[in-house]
């Protein structure tokens, strides 16, 4: 879609909001805080202040890169030592700001700051020209000059209207080319650094969905899942948002029928940490704009 004056401020605003509020929650993550209110509180405020969810707030732990939400009933608390990652999305007219942030309530310094200066070099090296790879390369340099490792199967992504994932995809480590960027692009890089192996596995703890496809369905209970979700446009959505158990039971059989995507946690070997920092930008003819700052 071509960048005019009203897309562009739309991506600012969301950005600068989607600043605010992560900046809010991640002040609030303390040892022995509820997990499932501060997921909420967090979703709260970007609806109280009139904007959209782009996906529910991801809160991962520790080996868990991404994916991870409160269940309607979540009972888990902050531990001491635990590497939260907050990753917010929010939409104001579908045009997306995704930014993520890690917490730390251990002694884990050098592994945020890992992911967080591997960001910050690739965002100092975009400009119309640079290929995704050397995005990526300049993502592994920062991460592996500290100890750690990039973890090769998550990658940054593009943004449009509605859409959380397109193109073009930027790696988290160094690639032969991969997407030229061009001005107008509107992306986010997110780095994770890793104690582990550099790469991430399928849990099967599953609490986000969306929908991917439009089919008839006949049980009642998948229907009235299909009309609550009805003005997300495809964006993903929080199973403790449907309210009802019975819905919960029809979700399995609308994933069968691929009408809905499944989205399990994504994790790293057990006992290992993650760290993530993520930004949206937007190509500009010399450089970008970060507009979640």
């Amino acid at each position: 879609m071509k960048m005019n004056d009203d897309i562009f401020e739309k991506y600012r605003d969301a950005g600068r909001l989607a600043a605010k509020i992560l900046a809010q929650g991640a002040k609030e993550i303390r040892i022995g805080g509820s997990y499932r209110e501060l997921v909420e509180s967090v979703e709260g405020r970007v609806i109280d202040e009139g904007a959209g969810l782009a996906f529910p707030l991801n809160l991962s732990l520790n080996e868990d890169a991404a994916h991870d939400t409160a269940s309607a009933d979540d009972e888990r608390v902050f531990a001491k030592s635990d590497v939260a990652k907050l990753d917010l999305g929010i939409e104001i007219d579908g045009y997306i700001a995704d930014t993520a942030t890690t917490v730390d309530l251990g002694n884990n310094s050098l592994l945020v700051d890992a992911s967080k200066a591997a960001l910050e070099a690739a965002i100092k090296a975009v400009r119309p020209g640079v290929t995704a790879g050397e995005l990526g390369a300049a993502v592994q340099f920062e991460i592996e000059s500290r100890g750690y490792r990039p973890i090769a199967n998550l990658t940054g992504h593009g943004l449009a209207r509605y859409v959380q994932h397109g193109p073009p995809t930027i790696p988290n480590v160094a690639i032969s080319g991969g997407g030229v960027l061009e001005e107008g692009m509107v992306f986010a890089i997110e780095p994770f650094a890793t104690t582990g192996s550099g790469h991430v596995g399928e849990r099967a703890r599953v609490e986000i969905f969306s929908q991917i496809a439009q089919k008839p369905v006949r049980i009642p209970s998948a229907r009235a899942i299909l009309e609550k979700i009805r003005d997300r446009k495809g964006l993903p959505f929080a199973r403790r948002w449907l309210g009802e158990k019975k819905m919960d039971m029809a979700i399995p059989g609308l994933i069968r029928g691929q009408v809905l995507h499944a989205y399990p946690v994504l994790s790293e070997i057990p006992g290992s940490l993650v760290s993530q920092h993520e930004q949206t930008l937007i190509v500009t003819e010399d450089g970008c704009i970060v507009t979640t700052r």
